[in-house]
């Protein structure tokens, strides 16, 4: 079993860093092989990022019913499960304050707007 390091992470700016800085949000404990994964989610997440602003321009498309959408959100859940499972005390009880993993995994379909007339909403 490899030695685990400290590492920083900012999901916004899709970095990883051994030292903290103003825009990392979360800290992390990593051995090689987590390292690589992390650094792969972070990648995959702006692969899909940039695909889902590419399908925004479509109109009447329902954003949180395109495919995009649902890809982008897997790999947000995704990496935010592994940064829980990896990260500090601090960290945890920061993305559990967020509310961010529950907010990905269950959309609230009950806001009005939602109904079945919706055109918007195919």
């Amino acid at each position: 079993m490899s030695q685990k390091q400290r590492y920083y992470v900012s999901v916004t700016n899709q970095i990883i860093q051994d030292v903290r800085n103003e825009s990392t949000e979360f800290a992390v404990d990593l051995d090689g092989e987590e390292l690589g994964l992390l650094t792969d989610k972070l990648n995959d997440l702006l692969k899909e990022d940039e695909y889902t602003l590419q399908r925004a321009a479509v109109p009447y498309k329902s954003a949180d019913k395109d495919e995009a959408t649902d890809h982008y959100n897997d790999r947000m859940i995704q990496l935010y499960e592994m940064l829980v499972r990896v990260g500090t005390e601090e960290t945890r009880e920061a993305i559990y304050g967020l509310g961010v993993l529950n907010k990905l995994d269950a959309p609230d379909y009950n806001d009005k707007g939602y109904g079945e007339g919706s055109p918007t909403n195919r």
